[in-house]
Formats: C-alpha cells, structure tokens, sequence
C-alpha cells in the first residue's frame, strides 16, 4: 500500500465536493512529476485531501478506488486520472503550519515540491498527520 496527498483548490473541488458524491474521478492534472506519481497509485492506496489556497490543511482522506487510466477528453491520452472514494474527513483540519513545524514532518515531499499536485507520503507521515487532524 502507498500514501498520497492529493492538492486541490476547495473553491474548484472540495472535500465536501467528494464527500457528497462519494466517489469520482480525480483528473486535471497536466505535471509530468504528478501524472507519474498516478501512475504510481494502486487500488486501494490511501490519499488525503488538502485544500489549497486561503485554507491550506488536510481536511479528509480518500481511497484509490481505480488505479491511473487515460483521461476521458484529455488532448493527449498520457495524461491520466484515478478514480477515488471519500472515507472520511478528518476532526479537525491539519494546518500547513502545524505540518511544518512537526519534525516528524520535516521531509514531506510537499514542502520540497510545495506547488506539485499530488505528492507521495510515507506511512509515518500520514499516521502523523492523521494523529494531528484527530482532534
């Protein structure tokens, strides 16, 4: 199993967003650096949501429900999205800052890549954050 964080923009698609569909298709992204890291995903992998912009926390976690498969309507069938499923928000949102000030943080690859949109995260780092955001 891998550990993703998955960047979006809540005012374009927010957690609530997911949450109410309950599953759908993750896609947009035109990184060469992310579209790999789709590739990367398997299902059943974990993925937590952070909303970007003017809030900057991780508000929920996510399941790959359907590993990285071309993008319907893209332009060029390299780019690719996966599907996945809400499993739940977290009880209280975990803060960018908070993140940076764990050391047990301090090699997230969000903070090296900080504008990638989908960054992998080591299982420690998840369990971290999951512990920060449970209230």
């Amino acid at each position: 199993m891998k550990y993703w964080l998955l960047k979006t923009e809540p005012s374009t698609y927010s957690w609530s967003d997911l949450a109410k569909k309950k599953r759908d298709r993750w896609d947009g992204i035109r990184n060469h650096q992310a579209r790999n890291n789709l590739a990367a995903m398997s299902q059943g992998d974990t993925a937590l949501i952070y909303h970007s912009g003017d809030e900057k926390s991780v508000v929920g976690v996510a399941r790959i429900a359907k590993p990285g498969y071309s993008e319907p309507g893209a332009e060029d069938p390299r780019w690719l999205a996966v599907d996945i499923e809400a499993v739940r928000a977290i009880a209280r949102p975990v803060t960018l800052a908070e993140m940076k000030q764990s050391k047990a943080l301090a090699a997230m690859a969000l903070f090296k890549q900080s504008r990638l949109s989908v960054v992998p995260l080591t299982k420690a780092e998840q369990d971290c954050i999951l512990k920060l955001g449970s209230g």
